[in-house]
């Protein structure tokens, strides 16, 4: 969960011709499957496979993040750069010290959407209050059952040999040996 403070602002509606006087707030935010979800529902695309948003729909994102009541919903276009630099810190942390290999023949990777994400916590079955988790942490959750539940991939025959040459050049050097 994160909390920014918004500083008071006035901003103009040119539509309207008038000036507004948004007050400073506190805005508590959570990046999870509930804010993915919601943000979703509304613009009909993936969230998560997403290579770029407009500003409004970055702004929604921010907005579908919000827990409780927004008293002025101007507050949105008034958040400050440091604002979204923490907001976006904040999602790009990953909440969790799990790590995973890097794999050199992975598959290409699927179409990711809330519903894909609840399924994958389904099959995994990943209680219902985990949707409400940061969404980082949920994603690593969910590929650790899946690695755990999953068959164990075996190695290639060429990777198989490398690793050997490795193990035998790690035992040369410890034990002093030619070969």
């Amino acid at each position: 969960m994160l909390e920014i403070t918004v500083p008071a602002s006035e901003i103009y509606d040119s539509k309207k011709n008038k000036f507004y006087d948004v007050p400073s707030c506190i805005l508590t935010l959570e990046h999870s499957l509930i804010s993915v979800a919601k943000w979703e529902a509304k613009w009909h695309t993936p969230y998560l496979n997403a290579k770029k948003r407009s500003n409004a729909q970055t702004l929604d994102y921010i907005r579908c993040m919000t827990i409780g009541p927004i008293k002025d919903d101007h507050v949105f276009s008034v958040l400050t750069s440091e604002n979204i630099t923490q907001i976006q810190a904040y999602m790009e942390d990953s909440m969790t010290a799990t790590t995973f290999p890097k794999r050199p023949h992975s598959p290409p990777r699927e179409l990711v959407t809330a519903e894909t994400l609840y399924y994958r916590m389904f099959a995994s079955n990943i209680p219902m209050e985990c949707q409400k988790w940061h969404l980082n942490r949920l994603l690593t959750l969910i590929r650790v059952c899946e690695a755990k539940n999953g068959p164990q991939s075996k190695m290639s025959a060429s990777q198989t040999a490398t690793h050997y040459a490795e193990q035998n050049a790690l035992r040369r050097t410890k034990y002093k040996s030619r070969g």
